[in-house]
């Protein structure tokens, strides 16, 4: 036998990560790094930069994975730098005095699940706007000194790194996260072990780990499935945001809603309130039924009190697409054994996620929440009466106007995206309290009274800033993707910080019309290439793998500034990030967004720029709708002129081109000899005085805590008290009136006066008398006057006024009503009846909506 020359199996590798061991005398440094209280202090992070500058730039500013890769020899020397020292000990005693305030005991307790967050580049469990109100929420909440707890995934790739080819598509790059030198810390059980969450699937066990970010304050709790023990199936679970087909979306809102619950109770964490960030979490409710009729003893009805009354739904979409829906099947092989613990039906448990019931709709998680949950909001004024009409199909005997559903205008982290010169800048010359009362406009008026000239260089710093960023930042990756080096030389010598530089930065979904600007190429190029008045324009933004639309816009933008007349002067930066936005937000001079109305829920970005001194030029949508102010910025009209959506595309751009050449260039170059434009200096000094209060996440955390958390953990202790005896009676009052609801009769209904035969009269007063039998109806009944009017421009019938009815007596079963009300204004109006149950321990009409229409 011939013996062989070799004999090798394939290498088996196991992975071993060594890092540096800090010694006893920085052990505070590895405290600070593992909780984001660096991210919005810029003590903390100024200091982590100082420890080796280089190292800190390497890692993108990630205070654990430089300590990890701190060499013996650099540790030594801090040791002996005595300033150095003194800086460190310094900085830490600044923040364990903010750590060890306890939690304001007056303000509710709070558990908020979100499917993603953002709160530092470094960590990628987020994607959007979504995730960094998510993760502004919970710095606000740090700083408020809310007894807060937030519940999420970590993610092993998050959403994905954005890189251009040649041709100027998209590629998305899934990079894998080391969770070892991330801003976190696993959780442990008593043994010193990863603790480990059992989360029942049909059929089988996901396992998960948990981690802990400290965020300030708080904690934030994140679900990892990614371990041996689970299947290659149930690993990837926890892999990208928004990725995968429905099923894996199934799991993924299956996970973060049964499985964060379970989390909070295998942490021993229990919360007065319940904030659902989106329809993905929805499902908290369904777990939280389960534990308080198998753990309490409460009938499905009982429970559905007591969840209802802590709970609330925050809605992000302004339209019925963009919910997430479940076909049925799908549904059910995850939450087909749900309802035996609930002791309902099949089809009672589906039909909560269904606008109309009884039908074969898929399962809506919005429709679920809103079932679920006494109260929900949009995100701005106008996303609230959006999202009215949007979800009044649910209580069927009501207007959008009539619905319960409210709204909390999104606001910004300020200490996070204010530069660090702007916050030095309200430091010197607001009046002390100004951080803890950012919504105060006392505060804000005294930019007033400063020189133009102190807040132009602050200008001229943070566009250069910006300028330095691009050049440092992008010209390695344009070397690859833009195929002539002398194209890239071009573009970093013509981007100029004296040029006025306008910024285009968020999700590339098609309603946003990113290619408003591009509509007459001629007219605009006319616009940059005036030699006088120079004009840039800075494009960024990721479209979603599955989005088409949105890549074939970047494709579409990406060529047309490679054209010799707009080279250098439109400019896209890949990789849309936290740390692109706090650049770009502060450094150009205008921030230009151009959503189809109305489906700009709210935006938060423009918000960040008026931190900055950044003027806005939007659209009257979302946030902007309410923060214009003539002399503070510039705006798209609200009002469509067209039906047609490319005649309206046209209008706009046309539009945006006449405000560019006449107000908004003009303005801008109409500079002194000092070299910049005083008039210009004003519109910031208004934008900062009178809009930038109003949009801090201060004042939306108290808007949260007033309109909704108070009332909600109010209602919900008195809901629980007693062993649950209001919960009880008042779904035994539920239970009766459902039963009997049809069996009240109309006796009599009548008018003092005869319309068919004399119109009424503008001013006359009419009485209606009526009497109602409720029969084997034991509740109390109500009884509205509807008016109605025909809106032509949007062919609906609206709501003109409610007239409620006055119970005049009462005798036995029979209820005596009566109603003095005078005609409406002149015209064609409608009326109608309608009868509904009373109760006043209900929150609102939507709790209970019954309705029976009547007429006379």
């Amino acid at each position: 036998m011939k013996i062989k020359a070799n004999n090798s199996n394939n290498p088996i590798w196991k992975e071993i990560y060594s890092h540096a061991s800090l010694p006893k005398d920085l052990a505070q440094l590895e405290e600070m790094a593992h909780n984001l209280w660096w991210v919005w202090n810029h003590e903390g992070a100024k200091l982590f930069g100082k420890l080796d500058k280089e190292l800190w730039k390497s890692t993108e500013g990630n205070p654990v994975l430089m300590l990890q890769r701190l060499s013996v020899k650099r540790m030594d020397e801090i040791i002996k730098d005595k300033d150095l020292m003194d800086e460190i000990n310094d900085t830490y005693t600044l923040f364990r005095k903010y750590i060890d305030v306890i939690p304001d005991a007056s303000k509710p307790s709070v558990a908020y699940f979100s499917m993603e967050y953002g709160l530092t580049n470094v960590l990628k469990i987020y994607s959007g706007g979504l995730g960094i109100l998510a993760g502004d929420y919970l710095k606000e909440a740090s700083d408020s000194n809310i007894d807060l707890t937030g519940v999420g995934f970590l993610y092993r790739y998050g959403y994905f790194t954005q890189s251009l080819s040649v041709e100027g598509q998209q590629v998305a790059n899934y990079e894998p996260q080391n969770f070892a030198s991330l801003p976190l810390t696993q959780v442990m059980n008593a043994s010193g072990e990863p603790l480990m969450l059992q989360v029942p699937y049909p059929g089988r066990t996901v396992f998960v780990h948990l981690w802990k970010v400290a965020v300030g304050r708080i904690s934030l709790y994140l679900m990892d499935t990614d371990i041996p023990e689970n299947s290659e199936w149930d690993r990837s679970i926890t892999h990208q945001l928004y990725g995968g087909d429905w099923e894996n979306r199934m799991k993924q809102e299956y996970l973060l809603g049964i499985g964060g619950i379970l989390a909070l109770k295998k942490l021993g964490i229990k919360k007065q309130i319940y904030h659902c960030n989106e329809g993905h979490a929805a499902l908290i409710n369904a777990q939280r039924l389960v534990d308080y009729i198998q753990g309490s003893g409460l009938s499905f009805n009982e429970a559905l009190e007591v969840v209802r009354s802590s709970a609330l739904y925050t809605v992000h979409t302004p339209v019925p697409a963009g919910h997430d829906y479940f076909e049925e099947g799908l549904f059910g092989r995850y939450m087909g054994e749900f309802p035996a613990k609930l002791g309902i039906s099949w089809d009672d448990f589906i039909d909560m996620g269904r606008e109309e019931p009884g039908t074969s709709e898929k399962f809506s998680m919005s429709v679920f929440a809103l079932n679920t949950c006494q109260e929900a909001n949009g995100v701005s004024w106008l996303h609230g009466k959006v999202s009215q009409r949007m979800f009044s199909p649910i209580w069927k005997g009501y207007f959008p106007s009539e619905s319960h559903v409210g709204w909390v205008t999104n606001g910004v982290h300020m200490p996070t995206w204010a530069a660090t010169e702007w916050k030095r800048f309200y430091t010197s010359h607001f009046a002390p309290g100004f951080m803890t009362d950012q919504a105060n406009k006392t505060y804000w008026e005294a930019i007033q009274r400063v020189s133009c000239e102190e807040i132009w260089n602050i200008r001229k710093a943070l566009k250069q800033k910006l300028v330095d960023y691009i050049k440092i930042q992008f010209s390695d990756n344009w070397l690859k993707n833009q195929g002539d080096p002398s194209k890239v030389v071009s573009i970093l010598d013509k981007i100029n910080p004296n040029a006025l530089l306008i910024g285009f930065g968020r999700r590339f979904a098609t309603y946003k019309r990113a290619h408003l600007l591009f509509t007459d190429l001629d007219r605009l190029a006319k616009i940059i290439n005036n030699e006088k008045y120079p004009i840039q324009f800075i494009y960024t933004g990721k479209a979603h793998p599955a989005d088409g639309g949105g890549q074939g816009l970047i494709k579409y933008i990406v060529e047309i500034s490679r054209r010799p007349e707009f080279l250098g002067k439109i400019i896209f930066l890949e990789n849309y990030d936290m740390s692109l936005a706090r650049r770009l937000i502060s450094g150009v001079d205008v921030w230009f967004n151009t959503p189809t109305r109305p489906l700009e829920a709210s935006g938060t970005s423009g918000e960040k720029a008026e931190m900055n001194g950044v003027l806005n030029f939007s659209v009257l949508d979302g946030w902007w709708y309410e923060g214009y102010r003539e002399g503070a910025g510039w705006a798209l009209t609200a009002k469509r002129t067209y039906e047609n959506q490319q005649y309206q595309d046209q209008l706009d751009a046309a539009t945006i081109y006449h405000i560019l050449e006449n107000k908004i260039i003009p303005l801008y170059y109409a500079k002194n000899s000092e070299g910049y434009s005083p008039e210009w200096i004003q519109y910031i000094k208004n934008s900062i005085s009178q809009i930038a209060p109003d949009y801090t996440m201060r004042r939306m955390l108290d808007d949260y805590i007033n309109r909704f958390y108070n009332k909600l953990a109010t209602r919900s202790f008195r809901l629980k008290e007693n062993n649950f005896a209001k919960a009880k009676e008042i779904a035994a009052w539920k239970e009766e009136v459902a039963s009997h609801w049809d069996s009240f009769q109309v006796e009599s209904f009548t008018l003092d006066q005869d319309l068919s035969k004399n119109p009424s009269i503008v001013g006359n007063e009419y009485t209606y008398r009526l009497v109602i039998d409720r029969k084997e109806l034991q509740g109390m009944v109500g009884v509205d006057m509807v008016v109605t009017k025909d809106n032509p421009e949007t062919n609906t019938l609206d709501l003109y006024d409610v007239y409620p009815f006055i119970l005049k007596r009462e005798e036995g079963s029979r209820l005596y009503f009566e109603l003095k009300v005078s005609a409406p204004e002149a015209g064609l109006h409608k009326i109608g009846f309608r009868v509904h149950p009373v109760n006043k321990e209900l929150p609102h009409r939507m709790d209970f909506a019954y309705v029976r229409w009547i007429s006379m």
